[in-house]
């Protein structure tokens, strides 16, 4: 452990966490949502206690909102810019301490694409836009396709298992590692690493698991400076080795962006699939549409993401005074943007809480973010949500939940640590996809 890091994280996480405990034992629904059991466990009931009248909601640390209109506003104003795990109301002589504690490249960091604005997120996420946009990635439907039948063949003709770790999580991981040019027996180490390293995105993160975070962070960093090292030899096809041969990123760029791709194109699938399964399981008769009408799978895959996104909030920093719905912000005040109760906005969707799959505006949802900062692998994440969605009912039609799936304990990334499910026979030719 090192002492630095503690006290890193004293001014940029316990300060917030130290706040949201005091609030929450005064039982302050905002408190809850981010740092209680009851906001882990199901956070749809405080964001309503909370949404109000629409407008911005003043709370303990900061301003937030849950309204669909001024979500997706804030995040296309270049009045507002990200923001830095960091509190902006820190006291100036602990933010010159928290700046001068180095820690290794993580996606929480600078320079994240995730925590900077233009120009250096223009630099950043320029090289990268290319392999994701949606010709790029149709090219990559038939590597899903093959990686999507391997997975479901390697599973029991029936029986019980459980499902992310033998399959939600796989699916991305061998897509991304293709597209950065890991190899193939790392895999299994990046999945420690992602683990470890995501809670880094939660505000109130306790101590063990920051530091936990930063020893991973390290690890991989080293990892990746010998990757690049070697691709600088001998460079591939590849997404990584495109950045290093074109040289426009230095080291620390690289890691950043490598870690970050590796994250992003992992994460928000592996919570989109497990989030599908656990909401057509309580709601069969959407799941039954689905297999009967396999046109419908897409709109499964943007029903969950409206529904139960696998990214719940964003955060942005306020660049200049100005006004939003009468509520005057300062410069460098922070806004809280809840996506998931934007998605529930019941201005803009009908019956909000009503998992539909024929819901005609479900697409309208703000998931995947929007702006500048819009999420650069939404495309990859839907093709290959809905294709891994569509392969694994038509195998097993009967799939059912065999015991009470178990939520990560992280606020930001919403989604499921263990699915167990009950397979039922399996179909042994599997209906066309």
């Amino acid at each position: 452990m090192k002492p630095s890091y503690v006290v890193r994280w004293l001014i940029e996480r316990g300060l917030p966490r130290f706040v949201l405990a005091w609030h929450a034992r005064k039982r302050d629904p905002f408190a809850e949502l981010i740092n209680g059991e009851a906001g882990l466990a199901d956070p749809y009931p405080i964001i309503e206690a909370l949404r109000g009248d629409g407008g911005l909601v003043r709370t303990p640390l900061t301003y937030t909102t849950f309204s669909h209109r001024n979500v997706r506003a804030i995040l296309r104003d270049n009045r507002f810019g990200v923001q830095p795990p960091m509190p902006q109301d820190v006291p100036k002589p602990l933010r010159v301490l928290h700046d001068r504690i180095a820690v290794p490249v993580n996606p929480a960091e600078r320079p994240s694409m995730l925590v900077v604005d233009p120009p250096l997120h223009t630099k950043l996420r320029r090289p990268v836009a290319s392999a994701f946009t949606p010709r790029a990635i149709e090219r990559l439907r038939e590597r899903v396709e093959v990686v999507t039948e391997e997975l479901l063949d390697a599973m029991p003709a029936e029986g019980s298992i459980e499902l992310v770790s033998t399959f939600a999580t796989r699916l991305p991981m061998i897509i991304i590692s293709d597209m950065l040019g890991f190899p193939h027996a790392d895999r299994e180490r990046f999945l420690a690493w992602g683990d470890r390293v995501t809670p880094l995105l939660d505000i109130a993160v306790p101590l063990r698991i920051y530091l936990s975070a930063m020893a991973a962070s390290e690890d991989l960093n080293a990892y990746l400076a010998d990757h690049i090292a070697k691709l600088r030899e001998e460079p591939g096809e590849d997404i990584l080795s495109s950045l290093v041969v074109a040289g426009e990123l230095d080291m620390h760029e690289l890691q950043a962006s490598a870690s970050l791709l590796m994250g992003a194109g992992f994460e928000t699938t592996v919570n989109l699939i497990g989030n599908a399964v656990v909401a057509l399981s309580a709601n069969p008769d959407q799941r039954d549409l689905a297999i009967a009408e396999p046109d419908r799978w897409a709109d499964v895959v943007e029903e969950t993401l409206r529904f139960d996104p696998p990214v719940q909030t964003t955060a942005r920093r306020v660049l200049t005074d100005l006004e939003i719905d009468g509520t005057h912000l300062a410069a460098d005040k922070t806004v809280v943007l809840s996506l998931a109760g934007a998605n529930r906005d019941p201005l803009v969707f009908d019956d909000p809480h009503r998992f539909d799959i024929t819901r005609p505006n479900a697409k309208d949802h703000v998931s995947f973010s929007s702006g500048i900062h819009a999420c650069l692998g939404a495309t990859l994440a839907r093709m290959e949500a809905e294709h891994a969605l569509r392969a694994l009912y038509g195998r097993y039609p009967n799939l059912r939940l065999a015991s009470e799936p178990k939520r990560r304990q992280l606020f930001t990334l919403r989604g499921y640590e263990h699915v167990p499910v009950e397979l039922g026979p399996a179909r042994r030719t599997a209906p066309a996809v």
